[in-house]
């Protein structure tokens, strides 16, 4: 089943994130005790590329993958980014996407129209296909999801449910592997 953003709200609000949340520091805290070097290194890097504007969604997903205890690269969070995009910000860009393990695109409608986006699955395919690349397809409240065809070569994220880092997987050439496997193979 197709992620829908609702997914994402409950997985916020869950019984299993609630508990989680005891354990695990929230997302500010997270950004303020890295800069300081409390957070030892994760075992996998993920770069995320995704639509500026889908911030919400970012979050949301952000707090699903830190769940299972990887760390996460968005650019707009890295202080070493241009202010401003220029070159430097591709260089930059494509620095991060090799030297994160792996690459997830948050494909919603918004990002599939981005050409940012679509240059960086661009590139990330060449460095990384098939084994350290996928896409998390967002779908509308009610399923839908209109996707581009080309978009379908690559693993995709999935949800079983909605409600625990378990409940997500990565299906590709028909198999499914649990999200979390998948992360940090």
């Amino acid at each position: 089943m197709l992620i829908t953003k609702s997914h994402l709200a409950q997985f916020e609000t869950s019984v299993g994130t609630k508990f989680m949340a005891r354990l695990m520091p929230t997302m500010e805290e997270y950004l303020e005790k890295s800069q300081v070097g409390y957070i030892k290194e994760k075992a996998i890097a993920v770069f995320l590329s995704h639509k500026h504007s889908d911030n919400e969604i970012l979050e949301q997903v952000i707090e699903l993958l830190e769940k299972i205890g990887v760390k996460v690269y968005v650019d707009w969070m890295d202080e070493d980014m241009p202010k401003e995009t220029s070159g430097e910000t591709a260089k930059k860009i494509k620095e991060k996407i090799i030297s994160n393990e792996k690459f997830i695109l948050i494909a919603t409608e918004d990002a599939i129209e981005s050409k940012w986006c679509n240059w960086e699955l661009g590139f990330g395919d060449s460095i990384k296909y098939a084994d350290d690349i996928a896409i998390m397809p967002i779908a509308e409240n009610d399923g839908s999801w209109s996707g581009n065809e080309y978009l379908q070569i690559y693993p995709t994220i999935k949800t079983k449910y909605k409600h625990f880092t378990t409940d997500y997987y990565v299906e590709f050439n028909n198999e499914k592997t649990n999200l979390e496997d998948w992360l940090k193979s």
